[in-house]
């Protein structure tokens, strides 16, 4: 087995240096050697033969059970390495791949009880786990960090700033927020713009405290959120907005989220889609994400959803990539997830703290290392609607500022 491990890792670690402790206690050291190694190790020989047949699943799973260790620096440290080689995927695990492809459609098949069954495995976790981790308002989607000091906190506030502006949304509009999470951009969109806010969600958990926050800071005449999905909700909508949900449609269903998006929005509305993407082509979800994090989720190529866009007859009036915002949000979030550990170790156990650490790890080095971004599409059903220069995004994030120096402490306190 320890020759094994030698060969596979030396064809696959070129750049950084990584030490592997096998279970009989011999030491691999692969790598350029330009850095100070990072050490790990597998604590048995099931684990190592584990991971050389299948390293995409199998690698989450040994840190997850305790049977493959990090000795000197954090999984992120070894993740880094690990996600940041010429090739992305081993060569001995592309025969999986390929199989993962073929199977895609039937694990992304998302009819409505699968969906909500998929957004249970992970939304409606306790809400505590976070409150460890998320800003004061629970954004848990890609952070807008206009400045690189900008905290955590700050990005999420720009991030909502910059949705509104793009929407061009105005006082008494009647906005849907497909996929609304815990409230917070739906009450932002209701208070800072004067807009009659519906907010969709399938998680049971997220539904009652925006709910619960509309009637604390008195909207709920303005912000109301329903338990629904987005293919039975009635319209018509001046605008609509959605974000961190696109990914877990399934590439089956495109054409069925833009048409009933196009359905619900009126001749003259906007739209604005913010997802992760893929910047290297459709691919396959990671199967230890796909297993224990989001089921039934898939981030899409671009090339995956323009023809989707131009089936349903809507028009991409403004589209802008974010690189390496996510990879920022994650690593914040990270950070306070690790700062309070424990908690999430007392809510759960050890092996669940170690799964979402792998997984906070993981996925920022997707975007760090990987190419991973997120896109914004602004979508409207005719020319027009939209002003022509981009100006207005600017001029309206100056405005709406203004408005939140005003309302900053009723929005302090909404996210406590």
């Amino acid at each position: 087995m320890d020759r094994l491990l030698r060969y596979f890792l030396g064809q696959f670690i070129r750049r950084g240096a990584l030490t592997v402790t096998t279970a009989s206690g011999a030491k691999i050291t692969c790598g350029d050697r330009a850095t100070q190694p990072v050490s790990v190790r597998f604590m048995t020989a099931a684990a190592e033969r584990r991971v050389l047949l299948d390293p995409e699943l199998s690698l989450g799973e040994a840190y997850m059970d305790g049977s493959f260790v990090v000795e000197n620096g954090s999984i992120a440290d070894a993740l880094a390495i690990l996600m940041d080689q010429p090739d992305m995927l081993p060569r001995w695990a592309k025969p999986q791949w390929f199989l993962r492809y073929l199977g895609r459609h039937l694990w992304q098949f998302n009819l409505r009880g699968r969906s909500r069954r998929n957004v249970a495995h992970h939304y409606d976790l306790d809400g505590r786990l976070y409150s460890l981790f998320l800003d004061a308002d629970k954004q848990y989607s890609c952070a807008y960090f206009e400045t690189p000091d900008a905290t955590l906190d700050d990005a999420q506030l720009a991030k909502k700033r910059h949705l509104a502006a793009k929407l061009v949304v105005r006082p008494g509009q009647r906005v849907l927020d497909i996929g609304s999470g815990w409230g917070g951009l739906g009450l932002y969109l209701a208070e800072m713009t004067g807009a009659d806010v519906t907010g969709v969600t399938l998680s049971t958990e997220q539904l009652q405290v925006s709910n619960a926050r509309a009637a604390e800071k008195n909207l709920s005449q303005s912000a109301r959120f329903l338990l629904q999905d987005y293919r039975d909700i009635p319209g018509p909508f001046d605008r609509i907005v959605s974000v961190g949900m696109f990914e877990h449609v399934g590439v089956d269903f495109y054409e069925t989220y833009f048409r009933r998006c196009a359905e619900l929005l009126t001749d003259d509305g906007v739209m604005v889609l913010h997802s992760i993407g893929r910047s290297t082509g459709p691919d396959v979800t990671s199967p230890w994400i796909e297993k224990y994090i989001f089921p039934g989720g898939y981030i899409p190529a671009l090339s995956e959803v323009m023809p989707a866009i131009e089936k349903a007859g809507l028009l991409v009036c403004d589209m802008e990539i974010l690189r390496l915002h996510y990879a920022e949000t994650l690593k914040a979030w990270r950070e306070r997830f690790m700062a309070r550990r424990e908690e999430a170790v007392r809510l759960y156990d050890e092996r669940f703290a170690r799964m979402w650490e792998f997984y906070l790890a993981a996925s920022e080095m997707s975007f760090r290392k990987q190419n991973m971004m997120n896109f914004q599409l602004q979508l409207t059903k005719r020319q027009g609607v939209v002003p022509i220069t981009r100006d207005y995004i600017g001029q309206e994030e100056a405005r709406l500022r203004g408005l939140e120096q005003r309302a900053r402490p009723r929005l302090q306190l909404a996210g406590e």
